[in-house]
């Protein structure tokens, strides 16, 4: 287990945000991104008859709608052991390859931190 302490403030609040999406929201996973100027998008995951994101392909598409240009890093908070394949690539698709996604559980505890490679 890594300790969240060893986060920079930025990226401990982007933690922070995912951990309250989730449990504001009563989703299986909450997210935040931080976008080249320091804007947070925060989301959970949307689950609809006719759609269903993972709470960082909300956040993503969240920010790409808001215009960001690029990403600095992601969060997602769940009970997963690692990133899903298809959030990797949304972070990629818009950060680049070796954006940072951390991985918190519910507790808010790091569990790992993932490039977006």
């Amino acid at each position: 287990m890594t300790d969240s302490n060893a986060l920079d403030a930025e990226d401990r609040k982007i933690v922070t945000l995912a951990r309250s999406a989730r449990a504001r929201n009563g989703v299986p996973e909450g997210a935040a991104v931080r976008d080249e100027t320091g804007r947070t998008y925060v989301a959970g995951t949307v689950t609809l008859e006719s759609l269903r994101l993972s709470a960082l392909q909300t956040a993503v598409a969240m920010a790409v709608a808001s215009g960001a240009r690029s990403l600095e890093a992601a969060a997602v908070v769940g009970e997963g052991a690692h990133p899903a394949e298809e959030d990797l690539a949304a972070v990629r698709d818009l950060g680049g390859a070796g954006t940072p996604v951390f991985l918190a559980g519910p507790d808010g505890e790091l569990r790992g931190t993932f490039a977006a490679e």
